[in-house]
C-alpha cells in the first residue's frame, strides 16, 4: 500500500492478499513472486499464500481479507489514481460479497481518488457490483491475454463504470477480433521477469488500430522481456501515454 512504479497509477492499495491462477497470463505472475518473497520475510499477510512448483512461486489459492488496510485510502489527503489489489482480484470467488461493499464504501466516502480495479473474473465483477452504486471514481477492467479469452470484453461491456478498461498485459498472442466498443481505455504490455515470453509488434498494432476505431485511448506499457528497462516502452519511435477522460466514457 504505497506509490508505486506501475506507469499507468500513482499507488496500490491491497486489502486483499492470494489469488488463484486461472490462465495462461497468470504463469508468471509478478504478484505470486512478490507475495512468496513477503512471506519470506515474516510479513505475516502473506503467509502460506504461495507454495513451491519447481522453481517458481504459485499461488495456493487462499485469500487473506485485511480488514486494517480498508481505511488506508481516507489518510492520502492528495488525489491519486489508486490501484486496487494489485496483490490479489477483487472478484476472486473468496472474496464475500459484504466486503466488496465495504471496499465500495471506502471509495465512496474518497471521491478526491480515482481506483482502478481490475480482473480476470468480469463475470463476477458485474454480478458484485449490480447492487452497488456506480461511482464516478472507479474505473473497472479486465485482463485479456490472448484471443481465448476475449469473452471477457463482452463480459465487462454489462458492467456500469465511468470507464472500462482493457490490459492486454501479458499479451501473449494475437487479439486482431477485440471490439473495444463500449471501452474506453487498453493497455498493452508484454511480459516482463524470468521466463517472460515474448510479444510480437504486430499485435500492438492490431490493439492500436482497434483503438483508433473505437475511439480508446491506448496506453503503451512496456515490451517486457527479463530486463525491461533495456527494452524500454517506446512504440513506433515514442510513448503512448493516453489516459481516458469523463467526456469519452459518455
Amino acid at each position: 500500500m504505497a506509490d508505486t512504479l506501475i506507469e499507468w497509477t500513482d499507488a496500490t492499495w491491497n486489502p486483499v492478499a492470494g489469488c488463484t491462477v486461472l490462465s495462461p497470463g497468470c504463469t508468471n505472475c509478478y504478484a505470486m513472486r512478490m507475495a512468496a518473497r513477503l512471506d519470506a520475510m515474516g510479513v505475516k499477510k502473506y503467509r502460506g499464500l504461495t507454495r513451491k512448483s519447481g522453481k517458481r512461486a504459485v499461488w495456493t489459492g487462499k485469500i487473506r481479507l485485511d480488514h486494517a488496510a480498508l481505511e488506508v485510502p481516507t489518510s492520502w489527503k492528495k488525489p491519486r489514481r489508486i490501484f486496487v489489489n494489485s496483490m490479489s482480484d477483487l472478484f476472486h470467488e473468496a472474496v464475500p460479497s459484504e466486503f466488496v461493499g465495504a471496499i465500495w464504501g471506502v471509495m465512496q466516502s474518497t471521491p478526491r481518488h480515482t481506483y482502478q480495479i481490475l480482473t480476470k473474473r468480469p463475470d463476477r465483477m458485474a454480478e458484485a457490483t449490480a447492487s452497488l452504486p456506480m461511482l464516478p471514481n472507479v474505473w473497472l477492467g479486465t485482463s485479456v491475454e490472448s484471443a481465448d479469452f476475449l469473452g471477457r470484453i463482452d463480459e465487462l461491456r454489462q458492467v456500469d463504470a465511468p470507464v472500462r478498461f482493457i490490459s492486454f498485459e501479458p499479451l501473449l498472442g494475437s487479439v486482431a477480433c477485440a471490439d473495444l466498443t463500449g471501452i474506453q481505455w487498453a493497455i498493452v504490455g508484454g511480459e516482463s521477469g524470468p521466463r517472460s515470453r515474448p510479444m510480437a509488434e504486430q499485435w500492438v498494432s492490431e490493439i492500436e488500430a482497434a483503438c483508433r476505431k473505437a475511439s480508446t485511448a491506448f496506453f503503451f506499457k512496456q515490451w517486457g522481456g527479463t530486463r525491461k528497462t533495456k527494452t524500454g516502452r517506446h512504440y513506433r519511435g515514442r510513448t503512448f501515454d493516453e489516459m481516458p477522460t469523463i467526456e469519452m466514457s459518455c
